[in-house]
């Protein structure tokens, strides 16, 4: 008996295979390229056509944008017309009937106000025209009206009414990520002239106070510091790019720290150690400066012995570790948090809870500040800067002048 089950199935065994291949030969057709079923195929199609439409309109509804996603958008939808419009005028035209802007920019009132889709028979004199039907779907971020997709056919359809519904939404969807790309820059900004209306006026005015103590007993050092304090000035107020280099942020520190060890003299000492490998290194714009400023303020105002601070920077493979640590008064842990937590006054401490954010902002939750501090017992800064982050590039090195 079990020889006749070994040879039955070994008769089988071809049979199964046969089977089974034409079944997938049935399934999944050579004309697609072995990407599976033709339900399969359809879903990579638009989910391809999807993605390509999508970089475009992650930076908003413009007449470029529009251009460059209208046909992606026809593909999605198989009609024989798209146009994508704003409030105003048709941004872009893909497809047949161009003829036809001005007409329906007219009829787009009502939708653009109300911000419920319509449809509407075309009017058309020219012969060979074979659009009949407009689609439209009003595009909102929101809950306000920015524009409309239509779409054109030659016949009424109702699954062309809701199909177009579906693409505007996902439209929509792309708009208001744009929106909060363009938010999330404007934040930024405002953080970054926040830091800048931070620096001190006390400072400046030390500065100047201390360049002009020079003038008349030591003319060429009154000079360096003039030139020192220019360049850090200029650095701090500079406007192009969100993003520096590590070289050019301690560049800075060191013109910041000259004109501070002018005004203190011996009572400060810094120690810097820096892995060569890490001056390239991107990171958001006035980022270090605030740390070293804090430890500054902690480690001389309420000292009146010497007082030193330590910035090193090292390669630790994929990130950069950069530590800033002074030996000053140090800060109650609790109030340290409320400063973070922004639970202070901007004078009580804007600069670490300002970098703090920027941070996390820019590189995720995870690489916040990490803060070692006691009551008199000084403070630690470490801060963790990817070596690669997309969207983190370095505008270039400031022009001289």
């Amino acid at each position: 008996m079990s020889g006749f089950l070994a040879g039955l199935c070994v008769a089988v065994l071809p049979l199964l295979a046969a089977g089974f291949w034409l079944g997938r030969r049935t399934a999944r057709p050579e004309n697609l390229g072995g990407l599976g079923t033709p339900v399969e195929h359809a879903t990579f199609e638009t989910l391809h056509t999807a993605s390509l439409a999508a970089p475009p309109l992650r930076a908003g509804l413009t007449g470029e944008t529009a251009r460059k996603s209208a046909r992606r958008l026809r593909t999605l939808l198989g009609t024989d017309a798209l146009c994508l419009t704003d409030q105003d005028t048709v941004l872009a035209w893909d497809g047949l009937g161009e003829h036809h802007r001005t007409e329906i920019m007219e009829r787009l009132g009502s939708p653009l106000e109300t911000g419920r889709g319509e449809a509407f028979r075309l009017k058309c004199d020219e012969p060979d025209c074979s659009l009949r039907w407009a689609v439209v779907a009003p595009l909102t971020v929101d809950d306000r009206v920015h524009g409309a997709l239509v779409a054109c056919a030659p016949r009424e359809s109702a699954v062309l009414v809701r199909a177009a519904g579906e693409v505007a939404r996902w439209v929509s969807v792309q708009l208001e990520l744009a929106d909060l790309d363009q938010s999330r820059t404007r934040l930024i900004e405002a953080e970054i002239k926040a830091l800048r209306a931070q620096i001190s006026p006390h400072f400046i005015f030390n500065s100047l106070a201390v360049i002009a103590s020079f003038v008349r007993t030591d003319p060429e050092r009154a000079r360096e510091l003039l030139l020192e304090f220019a360049d850090f000035t200029r650095y701090s107020f500079r406007r192009h790019g969100d993003f520096t280099t590590l070289a050019d942020e301690l560049h800075a520190i060191d013109h910041y720290l000259a004109l501070v060890r002018a005004r203190f003299g011996d009572r400060l000492s810094v120690t810097l150690q820096i892995a060569p490998e890490v001056l390239p290194v991107a990171l958001p714009f006035l980022c270090l400066q605030p740390l070293v400023e804090n430890a500054v303020k902690h480690g001389l105002e309420g000292k009146a012995d010497k007082s030193h601070i330590s910035i090193t920077a090292q390669d630790t493979g994929a990130e950069a570790l950069v530590v800033i640590e002074d030996n000053g008064t140090g800060m109650d842990p609790d109030r340290l948090r409320r400063i973070l937590a922004g639970e202070v006054s901007p004078s009580g401490g804007i600069g670490l809870s300002n970098v703090d954010d920027r941070l996390r902002q820019v590189y995720g939750d995870e690489y916040g500040l990490v803060i070692e501090t006691a009551v008199g017992a000084g403070m630690k800064i470490t801060a963790r800067l990817p070596k690669y982050q997309p969207g983190v590039h370095s505008a270039g090195p400031l022009p001289r002048q």
